[in-house]
């Protein structure tokens, strides 16, 4: 071959190429739009680990796209209150928002299914369940008849009891007793006798100065010890037994979602599952930190008595055999639940308890 018409041709080739990369750049920007979303939060800057998780899917979506979808966080009280954040994209207000689905409990119960209900799942099997049992497609059959299509985003793992004034032993301990606790949490203690509350967060550590508390739950160490509730309420139960593993959603505007982009709803799928494990991963390093240092100045430990959990567990069964009968969403989902629940409980016993109660007796022992 002739090594001059080879190379001119090849030079002929490599220009054509490099021009065909030129012009196809405008087509690939016209492919991808610009989107401006606003989320309202329903948690306050200050619980920042939480309140993070709608900052960081912002960050990665613009960061991913150039600066081509870009959504505005609004914390919670800044377009709508805390509690209505859910409302606010229902009816079109904004485009989204990050919420805990019990927040809705009071529309219908069938909300909190998606969050966290009591003596249900723990994060891992609830996680397992809203992206491979079918949880999360179960969910958005609901949530469609509110205008919204739902992605995890974000979890706490198993939270705190809550911190109370004085002592809790005995069920009679508990009748009368203002409590900050909502949603299906508030219904099931209200059958043994405490009067339940359901406050915002921002709005708590206020009440429990003022004695308009006797007691708050809120989420874990970390975020308990930024709100400075061990000043008023010294004794801090476990387990948060109505939040095993709950979950945080980003609920966005059904049709805004339907309407993106095939590329943009899979980045944003993908972002959402993103955070999702961000923040467990945030709380897991940081919840054991905090409950040192919660102890050291001067937190007093309390496990629930079995009593009360007993107690708890008839009432929450109660509720739910309500629901069943009188609620056919709540029932299709409720059933996927327990499905799931008895799974991953008999196959926990196995393995990951045996690992983690040998490990815990070694950790009493100092041997670690």
């Amino acid at each position: 071959m002739d090594r001059r018409k080879f190379l001119t041709r090849a030079g002929i080739g490599g220009a054509a190429a490099a021009a065909g990369t030129v012009l196809a750049a405008p087509v690939i920007a016209q492919e991808r739009p610009e989107i401006r979303w606003r989320m309202t939060s329903a948690f306050p800057k200050s619980v920042d680990t939480i309140y993070a998780g709608a900052e960081s899917l912002s960050r990665r979506l613009a960061e991913a796209t150039d600066g081509k979808f870009q959504i505005q966080i609004f914390a919670g009280g800044e377009i709508v209150p805390a509690l209505q954040a859910q409302d606010a994209v229902t009816d079109g207000t904004v485009e989204c928002c990050h919420t805990v689905g019990y927040y809705s409990w009071g529309k219908d119960p069938t909300f909190a299914l998606g969050a966290a209900v009591p003596f249900a799942l723990s994060v891992r099997a609830h996680n397992a369940w809203l992206h491979y049992g079918g949880g999360n497609e179960l969910y958005n059959e609901f949530l469609a008849n509110y205008n919204i299509h739902g992605i995890p985003g974000g979890n706490t793992g198993v939270q705190m009891g809550g911190w109370f004034r004085k002592e809790i032993n005995t069920l009679e301990d508990m009748k009368g007793l203002k409590f900050r606790v909502g949603g299906f949490a508030g219904r099931m203690l209200e059958r043994v006798g405490v009067v339940p509350q359901q406050l915002a967060g921002g709005d708590v550590y206020t009440a429990l100065e003022r004695g308009a508390l006797d007691a708050t739950e809120y989420v874990g160490p970390y975020d308990d010890q930024k709100l400075g509730f061990a000043k008023i309420a010294p004794y801090y139960y476990y387990p948060g037994f109505w939040e095993g593993g709950p979950t945080v959603h980003f609920f966005f505007g059904k049709e805004k979602y339907e309407s993106l982009p095939d590329s943009y709803k899979s980045l944003l799928n993908t972002t959402c599952r993103a955070v999702d494990a961000e923040m467990l991963q945030k709380y897991d390093h940081l919840n054991p930190i905090a409950l040192k240092e919660l102890v050291a100045q001067g937190a007093q430990l309390r496990p629930f008595s079995q009593e009360i959990m007993e107690g708890c567990f008839k009432a929450a069964n109660e509720i739910y055999a309500e629901l069943d009968g009188s609620n056919p969403a709540f029932k299709k989902i409720w059933d996927s639940i327990k499905v799931a629940r008895n799974d991953w409980y008999l196959y926990n016993q196995t393995a990951e308890y045996t690992f983690d109660t040998y490990m815990m007796i070694q950790q009493r022992g100092g041997n670690l």
